[in-house]
């Protein structure tokens, strides 16, 4: 279940980045909805990880977590603000799934 949490964590974690994105694209009251969504998603996210890490082993959790919010923004980037998609960002991308998985694999 906290791995779930971690996941669910992570998710959230790529939600801020979505709003700060977001935020950075409007103005006026539309830019201060944003930022709203940025705390709460900031504010859940960080919730989870420490509800998640009181049964994990920091290190991997936290790693997972990063990682789910490192991969997740660089798709949103890529799918809806219109980011590259080059050869080496998908390759290294690929990369950080694998290390992820891993530390999942060798973890107790």
């Amino acid at each position: 279940m906290n791995w779930i949490i971690v996941i669910i964590a992570g998710l959230f974690e790529v939600g801020f980045a979505a709003c700060l994105g977001k935020a950075k694209e409007t103005t006026g009251t539309e830019t201060v909805f944003w930022y709203i969504g940025f705390i709460v998603c900031l504010s859940i996210s960080m919730l989870l990880l420490v509800k998640a890490t009181q049964e994990l082993p920091i290190g991997t959790a936290y790693g997972v977590w990063t990682g789910i919010g490192a991969i997740g923004t660089v798709l949103l980037g890529i799918f809806i603000f219109n980011e590259p998609a080059t050869f080496w960002r998908l390759f290294f991308i690929s990369t950080l799934i694998a290390s992820i998985v891993g530390l999942k694999i060798v973890s107790n």
